[in-house]
């Protein structure tokens, strides 16, 4: 409980599979300005999701290798795709499966290990489920602004969260902080960063309904930083 595993690098290399359209790479990561290991286009989907998640303080790939020895005797171990550090010192490791199923037994039974082990010390173990379409679409759209040279020039970013001061079109509130061309990227910064909400349960386009943070836009995803 007392190791940083968020700030560990993998203990095993994720592997590359000939033929997989997605193969390992690195996530930069909003939340700690460093690279995250991913494996997998499912997994980098999660990322997103943890990047924009307020709670979450710290992220790592594979940082961690679970070992337990099984009633027969033969030891078995299990190394978690993802973990999540939060605010309030608990930890998240997860799996980020391409579907519900995969892995099969294998997985099953590593999966009910690590979630033991995580509930013995106050901690939660999820196998993450897929991503909607249309939403990871959203999130990886809105991910290309989240570095902070997206906040544009000084006071830029104040002007566009006063733009959308009442819930108004993206475009129509674009337009209202100055040239679109200059400013829409601070407004998918903002969405990003979640001084802006959107419905991003249905495709961005120039007419969404864009409010300030805190007006509890149907279909915004879990949080965002």
């Amino acid at each position: 409980m007392t190791v940083a595993f968020e700030d560990l690098p993998p203990v095993s290399a994720f592997p590359a599979v000939p033929g997989r359209r997605w193969g390992p790479g690195l996530w930069w990561s909003a939340t700690t300005g460093r690279h995250v290991a991913a494996g997998s286009n499912a997994m980098r989907a999660q990322l997103m999701v943890l990047d924009r998640d307020p709670e979450v303080t710290g992220l790592a790939g594979r940082p961690v290798r679970l070992l337990w020895r099984h009633p027969r005797g033969q030891v078995r171990s299990w190394v978690p795709q993802l973990f999540a550090r939060r605010a309030d010192g608990t930890a998240l490791p997860a799996d980020c499966p391409g579907q519900p199923d995969a892995g099969g037994e294998r997985a099953r039974k590593g999966a009910e290990a690590v979630a033991q082990a995580c509930a013995d010390i106050g901690w939660t173990y999820r196998r993450l489920p897929p991503l909607d379409d249309v939403l990871a679409a959203n999130l990886k759209w809105l991910a290309g602004y989240r570095h902070p040279r997206n906040a544009g020039r000084p006071g830029l970013a104040a002007a566009v969260v006063e733009a959308f001061a009442r819930p108004r079109p993206l475009i129509e509130g674009a337009e209202a902080a100055g040239d679109p061309i200059e400013v829409l990227p601070c407004v998918f910064h903002a969405l990003w960063h979640g001084q802006l909400t959107a419905d991003l349960t249905t495709p961005l386009h120039e007419r969404v309904l864009v409010s300030p943070r805190g007006s509890g836009s149907p279909g915004e995803t879990g949080g965002a930083r």
